[in-house]
Protein backbone atom coordinates (compact mmCIF):
# COMPACT_ATOMS: atom_id res chain seq x y z
CA UNK A 1 0.00 0.00 0.00
CA UNK A 2 0.91 3.32 -0.49
CA UNK A 3 2.86 5.30 2.48
CA UNK A 4 0.61 7.97 3.08
CA UNK A 5 -3.02 6.09 2.65
CA UNK A 6 -4.89 9.86 2.79
CA UNK A 7 -3.04 10.89 -0.37
CA UNK A 8 -4.29 10.07 -3.53
CA UNK A 9 -1.34 8.87 -5.94
CA UNK A 10 -1.54 10.34 -9.59
CA UNK A 11 -2.32 8.23 -12.62
CA UNK A 12 -3.34 8.93 -16.24
CA UNK A 13 -6.28 7.60 -17.91
CA UNK A 14 -4.68 5.84 -20.59
CA UNK A 15 -7.87 3.94 -22.09
CA UNK A 16 -11.14 3.42 -21.75
CA UNK A 17 -13.97 0.97 -22.89
CA UNK A 18 -17.72 1.44 -23.00
CA UNK A 19 -18.81 -2.55 -22.01
CA UNK A 20 -22.61 -2.23 -22.44
CA UNK A 21 -25.05 -1.14 -24.94
CA UNK A 22 -26.34 0.95 -22.42
CA UNK A 23 -22.86 3.15 -22.11
CA UNK A 24 -23.55 3.66 -18.18
CA UNK A 25 -20.65 0.90 -17.63
CA UNK A 26 -16.97 1.87 -18.31
CA UNK A 27 -13.81 0.20 -18.21
CA UNK A 28 -10.56 2.71 -17.10
CA UNK A 29 -7.23 1.46 -17.75
CA UNK A 30 -4.46 3.71 -15.28
CA UNK A 31 -1.42 4.21 -15.76
CA UNK A 32 0.70 5.35 -12.61
CA UNK A 33 2.66 8.98 -13.13
CA UNK A 34 5.32 8.10 -10.31
CA UNK A 35 7.11 4.28 -11.24
CA UNK A 36 7.36 4.43 -7.05
CA UNK A 37 3.98 4.70 -6.48
CA UNK A 38 3.59 1.56 -8.95
CA UNK A 39 5.61 -0.47 -7.43
CA UNK A 40 4.33 0.04 -3.90
CA UNK A 41 0.61 -0.80 -5.28
CA UNK A 42 0.74 -4.19 -4.44
CA UNK A 43 -2.47 -5.89 -4.68
CA UNK A 44 -4.84 -8.98 -4.82
CA UNK A 45 -7.72 -10.25 -6.84
CA UNK A 46 -10.75 -8.78 -4.87
CA UNK A 47 -9.16 -5.72 -3.74
CA UNK A 48 -10.97 -2.35 -4.11
CA UNK A 49 -9.04 1.16 -4.62
CA UNK A 50 -10.61 4.56 -4.05
CA UNK A 51 -10.79 6.81 -7.45
CA UNK A 52 -11.06 10.54 -7.15
CA UNK A 53 -11.71 13.18 -9.65
CA UNK A 54 -10.58 16.48 -8.30
CA UNK A 55 -13.68 19.01 -7.06
CA UNK A 56 -15.85 15.69 -7.73
CA UNK A 57 -14.32 13.36 -4.10
CA UNK A 58 -13.90 9.95 -4.73
CA UNK A 59 -15.23 6.42 -4.87
CA UNK A 60 -14.33 2.95 -3.73
CA UNK A 61 -14.13 0.46 -6.74
CA UNK A 62 -12.82 -3.16 -7.04
CA UNK A 63 -9.70 -3.66 -9.12
CA UNK A 64 -10.97 -5.47 -12.11
CA UNK A 65 -7.42 -6.07 -13.63
CA UNK A 66 -4.95 -8.80 -12.37
CA UNK A 67 -1.70 -7.87 -11.13
CA UNK A 68 -0.18 -10.70 -13.32
CA UNK A 69 -1.14 -7.86 -16.08
CA UNK A 70 1.85 -5.13 -15.33
CA UNK A 71 1.98 -1.46 -16.12
CA UNK A 72 -1.52 -0.56 -15.58
CA UNK A 73 -4.46 -0.97 -13.19
CA UNK A 74 -8.42 -1.12 -14.70
CA UNK A 75 -11.31 -0.59 -13.01
CA UNK A 76 -15.38 -1.26 -14.40
CA UNK A 77 -17.47 1.83 -12.98
CA UNK A 78 -21.12 1.85 -13.63
CA UNK A 79 -22.52 5.53 -14.06
CA UNK A 80 -24.21 6.10 -10.42
CA UNK A 81 -23.43 9.68 -8.47
CA UNK A 82 -21.24 12.56 -8.91
CA UNK A 83 -17.67 10.55 -8.72
CA UNK A 84 -18.53 8.17 -11.33
CA UNK A 85 -20.79 10.46 -13.54
CA UNK A 86 -17.30 12.75 -13.69
CA UNK A 87 -15.25 9.75 -14.08
CA UNK A 88 -17.99 8.51 -17.24
CA UNK A 89 -17.16 12.14 -18.45
CA UNK A 90 -13.29 11.87 -18.44
CA UNK A 91 -11.10 11.74 -22.01
CA UNK A 92 -8.13 9.46 -22.25
CA UNK A 93 -5.00 11.32 -21.12
CA UNK A 94 -6.66 13.02 -18.19
CA UNK A 95 -5.05 12.95 -14.93
CA UNK A 96 -6.78 11.49 -11.84
CA UNK A 97 -6.24 10.12 -8.95
CA UNK A 98 -5.90 6.68 -7.15
CA UNK A 99 -5.96 5.43 -3.03
CA UNK A 100 -4.74 1.92 -1.99
CA UNK A 101 -5.00 -1.00 -2.63
CA UNK A 102 -7.69 -1.70 0.04
CA UNK A 103 -9.13 -3.78 1.85
CA UNK A 104 -8.94 -8.02 1.93
CA UNK A 105 -8.72 -10.11 -1.35
CA UNK A 106 -9.72 -13.28 -2.35
CA UNK A 107 -8.79 -16.06 -0.26
CA UNK A 108 -6.06 -17.09 -2.49
CA UNK A 109 -3.81 -19.38 0.17
CA UNK A 110 -6.81 -21.21 0.88
CA UNK A 111 -8.17 -21.94 -2.54
CA UNK A 112 -4.54 -23.42 -3.71
CA UNK A 113 -5.12 -26.96 -4.68
CA UNK A 114 -8.69 -26.87 -4.54
CA UNK A 115 -11.35 -26.67 -7.52
CA UNK A 116 -12.95 -23.02 -7.63
CA UNK A 117 -16.39 -22.05 -8.96
CA UNK A 118 -16.79 -18.73 -10.23
CA UNK A 119 -20.34 -17.17 -10.20
CA UNK A 120 -20.95 -13.96 -11.15
CA UNK A 121 -24.21 -11.99 -12.45
CA UNK A 122 -24.27 -8.60 -14.19
CA UNK A 123 -21.87 -5.79 -13.81
CA UNK A 124 -20.66 -7.51 -10.19
CA UNK A 125 -17.95 -9.55 -12.42
CA UNK A 126 -15.15 -6.91 -11.96
CA UNK A 127 -12.82 -8.33 -9.18
CA UNK A 128 -14.02 -11.78 -10.20
CA UNK A 129 -12.83 -11.33 -13.75
CA UNK A 130 -9.61 -9.66 -11.57
CA UNK A 131 -9.64 -13.50 -10.07
CA UNK A 132 -10.34 -15.30 -12.93
CA UNK A 133 -7.30 -13.67 -15.01
CA UNK A 134 -4.56 -14.16 -12.00
CA UNK A 135 -5.67 -18.06 -11.72
CA UNK A 136 -5.28 -18.55 -15.50
CA UNK A 137 -1.97 -17.04 -15.43
CA UNK A 138 1.39 -19.43 -16.39
CA UNK A 139 2.89 -19.12 -13.33
CA UNK A 140 -0.36 -19.17 -11.39
CA UNK A 141 -2.56 -22.31 -13.31
CA UNK A 142 -0.87 -25.04 -11.67
CA UNK A 143 -1.60 -23.75 -8.16
CA UNK A 144 -5.58 -24.58 -8.66
CA UNK A 145 -7.88 -27.22 -9.44
CA UNK A 146 -10.68 -27.22 -11.83
CA UNK A 147 -11.88 -23.72 -12.67
CA UNK A 148 -15.81 -23.10 -13.77
CA UNK A 149 -17.68 -19.91 -14.35
CA UNK A 150 -21.29 -19.08 -14.61
CA UNK A 151 -21.48 -15.29 -15.93
CA UNK A 152 -24.78 -14.05 -16.96
CA UNK A 153 -26.29 -10.85 -17.40
CA UNK A 154 -30.29 -9.76 -18.23
CA UNK A 155 -29.31 -9.87 -22.01
CA UNK A 156 -26.44 -9.59 -24.17
CA UNK A 157 -25.90 -6.27 -24.32
CA UNK A 158 -25.13 -6.23 -20.76
CA UNK A 159 -22.33 -9.16 -20.84
CA UNK A 160 -19.33 -7.21 -19.52
CA UNK A 161 -15.71 -8.00 -21.12
CA UNK A 162 -16.96 -9.61 -23.84
CA UNK A 163 -13.61 -10.24 -25.83
CA UNK A 164 -12.33 -12.03 -22.79
CA UNK A 165 -15.38 -14.27 -22.32
CA UNK A 166 -14.86 -15.05 -25.94
CA UNK A 167 -11.15 -16.62 -25.13
CA UNK A 168 -12.20 -18.10 -22.07
CA UNK A 169 -14.53 -19.83 -23.77
CA UNK A 170 -11.78 -21.13 -26.60
CA UNK A 171 -9.39 -23.00 -23.74
CA UNK A 172 -9.51 -26.30 -22.39
CA UNK A 173 -8.34 -25.57 -18.54
CA UNK A 174 -11.38 -22.89 -17.60
CA UNK A 175 -14.61 -24.23 -18.12
CA UNK A 176 -16.96 -21.30 -18.93
CA UNK A 177 -20.91 -21.38 -19.00
CA UNK A 178 -21.83 -17.25 -20.36
CA UNK A 179 -25.86 -17.09 -20.05
CA UNK A 180 -28.88 -14.36 -20.94
CA UNK A 181 -31.78 -14.33 -19.27
CA UNK A 182 -33.39 -13.43 -22.75
CA UNK A 183 -31.71 -13.59 -25.99
CA UNK A 184 -32.02 -11.31 -28.81
CA UNK A 185 -32.18 -11.93 -32.09
CA UNK A 186 -28.38 -12.07 -32.54
CA UNK A 187 -27.55 -13.89 -29.57
CA UNK A 188 -26.45 -17.97 -30.26
CA UNK A 189 -25.46 -18.49 -26.85
CA UNK A 190 -27.34 -19.91 -23.55
CA UNK A 191 -30.44 -18.90 -22.02
CA UNK A 192 -31.72 -19.17 -18.54
CA UNK A 193 -31.39 -17.88 -14.90
CA UNK A 194 -27.55 -18.04 -13.39
CA UNK A 195 -28.90 -20.42 -10.66
CA UNK A 196 -30.50 -22.39 -13.10
CA UNK A 197 -27.70 -22.95 -15.09
CA UNK A 198 -25.50 -23.67 -11.70
CA UNK A 199 -27.86 -26.21 -11.19
CA UNK A 200 -27.69 -27.47 -14.59
CA UNK A 201 -23.78 -27.48 -14.44
CA UNK A 202 -24.00 -29.10 -11.05
CA UNK A 203 -20.13 -28.60 -9.60
CA UNK A 204 -19.41 -31.55 -6.93
CA UNK A 205 -18.89 -29.69 -3.75
CA UNK A 206 -15.54 -32.24 -2.75
CA UNK A 207 -12.62 -29.88 -2.32
CA UNK A 208 -14.02 -27.29 -4.05
CA UNK A 209 -14.90 -23.26 -3.13
CA UNK A 210 -17.14 -21.40 -4.54
CA UNK A 211 -17.22 -17.70 -5.09
CA UNK A 212 -19.99 -15.62 -6.10
CA UNK A 213 -20.85 -12.09 -6.96
CA UNK A 214 -24.22 -10.46 -8.02
CA UNK A 215 -27.43 -8.63 -7.87
CA UNK A 216 -28.75 -9.83 -4.53
CA UNK A 217 -32.02 -11.72 -5.72
CA UNK A 218 -29.22 -13.80 -7.63
CA UNK A 219 -27.43 -14.44 -4.70
CA UNK A 220 -30.53 -15.39 -3.38
CA UNK A 221 -31.74 -17.83 -5.36
CA UNK A 222 -27.93 -19.10 -6.07
CA UNK A 223 -27.32 -19.77 -2.63
CA UNK A 224 -29.90 -22.49 -1.96
CA UNK A 225 -28.31 -23.81 -4.88
CA UNK A 226 -24.53 -24.68 -3.48
CA UNK A 227 -26.15 -25.65 -0.66
CA UNK A 228 -27.99 -28.39 -2.22
CA UNK A 229 -24.94 -29.24 -4.02
CA UNK A 230 -23.20 -30.09 -0.60
CA UNK A 231 -20.66 -26.74 -0.17
CA UNK A 232 -20.89 -25.68 3.32
CA UNK A 233 -20.76 -21.86 4.51
CA UNK A 234 -17.24 -21.76 4.92
CA UNK A 235 -16.50 -22.91 1.47
CA UNK A 236 -18.68 -19.86 -0.33
CA UNK A 237 -17.52 -16.54 -0.06
CA UNK A 238 -18.64 -13.29 -1.35
CA UNK A 239 -17.56 -9.65 -1.59
CA UNK A 240 -20.07 -6.97 0.19
CA UNK A 241 -21.63 -4.30 -1.62
CA UNK A 242 -21.80 -1.65 0.71
CA UNK A 243 -21.43 2.24 0.77
CA UNK A 244 -17.60 2.96 1.89
CA UNK A 245 -16.14 6.38 2.49
CA UNK A 246 -12.92 6.70 3.50
CA UNK A 247 -11.42 2.56 2.84
CA UNK A 248 -9.28 2.64 5.69
CA UNK A 249 -11.30 2.31 8.74
CA UNK A 250 -11.27 6.13 10.02
CA UNK A 251 -14.97 7.40 9.04
CA UNK A 252 -17.29 4.75 10.13
CA UNK A 253 -19.60 4.67 7.36
CA UNK A 254 -19.17 0.77 7.04
CA UNK A 255 -18.65 -0.67 10.35
CA UNK A 256 -21.07 -3.58 11.03
CA UNK A 257 -20.91 -4.30 14.67
CA UNK A 258 -17.26 -4.68 14.76
CA UNK A 259 -16.46 -5.50 11.57
CA UNK A 260 -15.16 -2.88 9.09
CA UNK A 261 -16.13 -3.45 5.08
CA UNK A 262 -13.33 -1.59 4.05
CA UNK A 263 -10.87 -3.21 6.35
CA UNK A 264 -11.91 -6.47 7.38
CA UNK A 265 -13.68 -6.80 3.94
CA UNK A 266 -14.95 -6.78 1.42
CA UNK A 267 -14.18 -10.96 1.26
CA UNK A 268 -16.36 -12.75 3.76
CA UNK A 269 -17.22 -16.67 3.85
CA UNK A 270 -21.00 -17.25 4.34
CA UNK A 271 -19.81 -18.61 8.03
CA UNK A 272 -18.12 -14.88 8.71
CA UNK A 273 -21.38 -13.44 7.28
CA UNK A 274 -23.12 -15.43 9.89
CA UNK A 275 -21.43 -13.83 12.74
CA UNK A 276 -22.35 -10.20 12.09
CA UNK A 277 -25.30 -8.52 13.92
CA UNK A 278 -28.47 -9.12 12.62
CA UNK A 279 -28.96 -5.33 12.07
CA UNK A 280 -27.05 -6.01 8.76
Amino acid sequence: MQKNPYMPMPVDVVKIVTEVTTKDIKTFRLAFVNKEDEENFKYLPGQFAELSILGKGESPIGIASSPTQEGYIEFTVQKAGVVTSALHNLEEGTRMGVRGPLGNSWPIDYLEGKNIVIVGGGFAFTTLRSMINYMLHEDNRSRFGNITVVYGAREPGLLIYKDELAGWEKRDDIDMYVTVDKGDETWTGREGFVPTVCKEVGPASENAVTIICGPPIMIRFTLPVFFELGFSKENIYTSLEMRMKCGIGKCGRCNVGEKYVCKDGPVFSLAELDQLTPEY
